[in-house]
């Protein structure tokens, strides 16, 4: 009987072993079907939104004059400048509102941060520190984002506390007020070239305030009580269209003072602390447009004109 022997043809051993690991490597490249490389991010992404003082085009700062401001055209030194912000978010590209998770730090808490725009010098000597922060940072989740929403101010249930042994940065004693141990939400003040005139006996001032703070308040939090306010006070603004990377907030003190005379004070507290029958708050509140009456926001802050976004 005749053996017959099956003949195969043999293989090299190192083709064999590159034929083995092609398959491997498109794997690894995304199995050659023309995708991309590189998978897209899903991590937080840091962001930081940076704030600017100006006068109109004016850099504005401790110890430089500011000029033309108000309706009287006078120039000014800046004597204080620091505001509080929070309920801070992005609006991403399908128009929803994404909360920025706050860093902690000495300027911020998980809710709110400190933005302050004054260094001490100057006339701000007798208000101010020396130490600035001039940005808000934090991040938010993997995304595209189109515009941004703030408030100025302090959430309910952190304003009435007490500073003394509040967490950095609510324990500003100068930010601090005596209402229902409440805080001024933004402090915003400079020295008109002449000072200020105000009615008699009342004599005159060197300073005008504008001071943003929640009043109408009752309940005492020294005994526990709630605290509930008529008029909050807290004023939104946002930017349909604004990149974190190119652009920055910039306060405008020549907006604010636009209807202002800032020599004179008519009556009530000196310039305006908030007050709902302070007649300088009622140009001073149209800027910021909130309610003079509510202390509510008109139309969700779309009229402001304090705020504005300018490139970095």
């Amino acid at each position: 009987m005749t053996n017959f022997q099956t003949s195969f043809p043999r293989r090299n051993p190192l083709s064999l072993a590159l034929a083995m690991a092609l398959p491997l490597a498109l794997a690894a490249c995304g199995g050659g079907g023309g995708g991309s490389d590189t998978p897209a991010p899903t991590g937080p992404k840091s962001i930081t939104i940076d704030f600017a003082a100006k006068a109109g085009t004016q850099d504005v700062k401790c110890g430089t004059a500011i000029t033309g401001l108000g309706n009287a055209k006078v120039s000014a030194q800046l004597h204080d400048l620091r505001f509080y912000v929070s309920n801070v978010a992005l609006v991403n590209d399908k128009g929803e509102s994404v909360p920025v998770t706050l860093d902690v730090s000495d300027w911020q808490t998980k809710d709110v941060a400190l933005v302050d725009l004054e260094d001490g010098t100057g006339a701000c000597a007798d208000a101010g520190t020396k130490a600035m922060n001039p940005q808000i940072k934090g991040s938010v989740p993997a995304g595209t984002y189109t515009g941004v929403k703030l408030t100025v101010g302090v959430p309910s249930s952190l304003n009435h506390t007490d500073y003394a042994v509040a967490t950095k940065p609510l324990d500003v004693q100068a930010l601090a007020w005596s209402w229902q141990a409440g805080r001024k939400f933004a402090q915003i003040e400079v020295n008109p070239t002449g000072g200020v005139v105000r009615p008699a006996p009342a004599a005159p001032g060197n300073t005008f305030y504008v001071h943003l703070g929640s009043t109408g308040c009752t309940g005492n939090p020294v005994t526990g009580e709630t605290v509930s306010c008529a008029r909050p006070n807290r004023m939104d603004f946002s930017f349909s269209n604004f990149n974190t990377a190119t652009q920055k907030v910039v306060v405008d003190l020549a907006a604010l003072y636009t209807g202002t005379n800032l020599n004179e004070d008519l009556g009530s507290a000196p310039g305006c602390m908030s007050g709902a029958t302070d007649p300088e708050c009622n140009a001073i509140y149209k800027v910021l447009a909130l309610d003079l009456v509510t202390g509510k926001p008109i139309n969700s802050g779309s009229g402001q004109t304090l705020f504005r976004a300018e490139a970095k």
